[in-house]
């Protein structure tokens, strides 16, 4: 794991005091539990009144919100690798959310039902502040929680985005891979093909999907990124296309850069790097 070094000058660091094969060792454990329907209820999610949106999961301390990327969800993403059970472990109270289009939540197919998703998940989170770790689309959602509402995140964690949260989309791109969910991917394109693969799995949306990748988008600006004055990590591979993570970690007044050599963006939630950097910066080290 290469650690980048911060911007606001601080050395470049290791985070292999936590092992590995321990993690590993709970990751089985983990399975376990869930195969013997132990530890997370089978069905977690809970009704607000108007939308289903989440979970508030089992742990009695500091409370740790955790939102997926596009085509996942909380359970094939923080439940299925173990790193909800692990932040639980360490003694915090871990919140799950199915972004609107995912999951267990509901699934329009217009895409203006997608202009706002932070205020879906702050109907999900407590009173006080929270920890919060997003990745991809859940990450951008959450750093544009933390610009329009100071004060509801107290530390943060982003991983899977970079450059793509500064800069324009790339329009040409962005507009094949809506044209190969529609049904207009080639052989040749292996992202679209990968886009369209995780759109497939079990529970997902199709359409709903697509109509996310629809909607508006705006790069957040320097100013924007300025408000976040909260301790900010960004964790991102070099393989990934949403990099690299300098031009965005540079704007965030306390923000540091874990870059993982050799993963690429899909990869980044199971890598052992994330679960070190993620877990050591949040202070949330199992014993």
């Amino acid at each position: 794991m290469d650690v980048e070094a911060r911007p606001d000058g601080g050395q470049t660091g290791n985070h292999e005091h936590i092992a590995v094969r321990e993690v590993v060792r709970r990751r089985c454990l983990v399975q376990k539990f869930h195969d013997s329907n132990l530890g997370f209820p089978a069905d977690p999610s809970w009704q607000d009144g108007r939308i289903r949106l989440g979970a508030i999961l089992a742990g009695v301390g500091h409370s740790i919100v955790l939102v997926h990327g596009w085509g996942g969800s909380f359970d094939a993403t923080w439940r299925s690798s173990g790193f909800a059970d692990l932040l639980q472990d360490a003694g915090l109270r871990v919140i799950g959310v199915d972004l609107l289009g995912h999951g267990n939540a509901p699934k329009p197919h217009d895409p203006e039902s997608y202009s706002d998703l932070t205020e879906r998940i702050l109907d999900a989170l407590p009173d006080e502040p929270v920890s919060a770790v997003g990745f991809s689309l859940g990450a951008l959602t959450l750093l544009r929680l933390a610009v329009d509402h100071p004060g509801r995140i107290n530390r943060l964690v982003v991983a899977g985005i970079g450059r793509n949260a500064v800069e324009s989309t790339d329009e040409a791109s962005h507009s094949r891979l809506i044209r190969a969910l529609e049904g207009a991917a080639t052989e040749e394109d292996n992202l679209a093909r990968l886009f369209v693969q995780y759109a497939e799995q079990p529970g997902n949306d199709r359409v709903a999907l697509t109509a996310i990748m629809k909607r508006r988008r705006q790069p957040f600006t320097s100013e924007e990124l300025a408000r976040v004055d909260i301790p900010t990590l960004v964790v991102i591979g070099d393989k990934d296309f949403a990099g690299p993570g300098e031009p965005l970690a540079s704007r965030l007044p306390r923000g540091e850069l874990v870059t993982l050599k050799n993963v690429d963006h899909f990869a980044t939630t199971e890598n052992f790097g994330f679960f070190d950097a993620a877990l050591e910066f949040l202070g949330a080290i199992p014993s």
